[in-house]
């Protein structure tokens, strides 16, 4: 059986790391990312692995976190001249709850780092400063849009602490709804994934995903393993199926991250019912506990009521929750869909304007 989903970090660590605070608290705009990416060595092929892994490593680092003898390593991509790193969540979980946090520099020079704001827990992303560090060199970004399945991608990070570990693959799926944590059925934490079959191991976590030119396209999260019990903790290798989160929506996050110290996830404002096993994403009718559809949100004022079945988002077929947890992440806050149930066998489509939720 397997078991989805792995994170992938190296070690078992708890610490805390105090966020940073008054340095940024002046920040209105950020520029992530490179221009463009840098030139490929002259004797590579411009499309070639070697080519893309050599314009992306100068851009990666290890990313440490520590307490006493335990300790914890992820990866991450350095996306501004300023000191700002993309990383995941769970990376520097661990970090907020006590301990050092470090990050190694693609030239083995060790810095102390601080958490920027209030990472997004909903998407696995974080971002992360270090200060004082001339010569940063930020990634390109790309456009995980443009991506289509078959394409070559590059993952590069820190597997098992092996640091500029480069792994090549080609896309194998692109949005699939992936729980990398919580309870299997209706997660909080559905990543929108790029599927990769490029090795990553524990240790990936947080670093690179790039296409041939060696422009980022996603963010290295999680891997699924070969185990009797769904969302082991237990650590092992790639066996081909592993996970990112596509650059597109990892970079607005950061934005809101670095710019107003929280980021935000586009919402309808209902609850899902997690035990319906028909097609489509069923609006709870349970009575326990807060409002299955949020009174004067955008479902309530689109008509959605308890019991209601959404079958599509813009015309996209929707066969399960997480789906359709997907299908709205990867809009944004404000935007119109259309967005079509079933009731009592009778299908309808509204259009609504989707609301925001803060991430925690």
């Amino acid at each position: 059986m397997m078991a989805l989903i792995c994170a992938v970090l190296g070690g078992a660590i708890g610490g805390l790391v105090s966020r940073s605070g008054g340095d940024d608290a002046h920040v209105k705009s950020v520029t992530i990312g490179a221009t463009a990416a840098p030139t490929a060595r002259s004797d590579r092929g411009t499309d070639s692995v070697a080519a893309a892994a050599s314009r992306i490593l100068p851009s990666v680092v290890s990313v440490q976190v520590r307490q006493g003898a335990n300790g914890d390593t992820g990866s991450g991509i350095v996306i501004s001249h300023s000191g700002y790193i993309l990383t995941n969540n769970h990376v520097v979980a661990g970090a907020l709850r006590g301990g050092e946090l470090s990050v190694t520099l693609p030239d083995k020079s060790k810095v102390h780092a601080t958490v920027v704001g209030e990472p997004d827990t909903v998407d696995d992303i974080a971002v992360i400063k270090v200060a004082g560090v001339a010569g940063l060199r930020p990634a390109a970004i790309g456009d995980s849009a443009d991506l289509a399945v078959g394409d070559l991608v590059v993952a590069v990070g820190s597997p098992l602490g092996l640091a500029g570990t480069v792994t090549s693959g080609i896309v194998s799926a692109l949005n699939r709804p992936v729980e990398a944590g919580g309870v299997q059925g209706v997660a909080d934490d559905v990543i929108d994934a790029i599927q990769t079959d490029a090795a990553i191991n524990p240790g990936n976590s947080g670093g690179p995903l790039v296409d041939g030119q060696g422009r980022v396209v996603g963010v290295n999260s999680a891997i699924a393993s070969l185990s009797a019990a769904s969302f082991t903790t237990q650590q092992s290798g790639s066996i081909g199926l592993g996970f990112a989160i596509p650059i597109n929506e990892a970079k607005r996050i950061a934005e809101e991250i670095i710019t107003r110290g929280y980021s935000s996830h586009a919402v309808i404002g209902v609850r899902l019912d997690a035990t319906y096993q028909g097609q489509g994403a069923k609006v709870s009718t349970s009575n326990t506990g807060g409002d299955n559809v949020t009174s004067g949100g955008p479902a309530d004022k689109a008509g959605i009521r308890p019991g209601d079945i959404i079958v599509a988002v813009n015309g996209e077929r929707i066969t399960t929750a997480d789906e359709l947890i997907v299908a709205i992440r990867r809009q944004v806050p404000g935007a119109r869909i259309d967005l079509t149930y079933l009731r009592s066998g009778h299908r309808t489509t509204v259009s609504l304007v989707l609301g925001s939720q803060r991430s925690s």
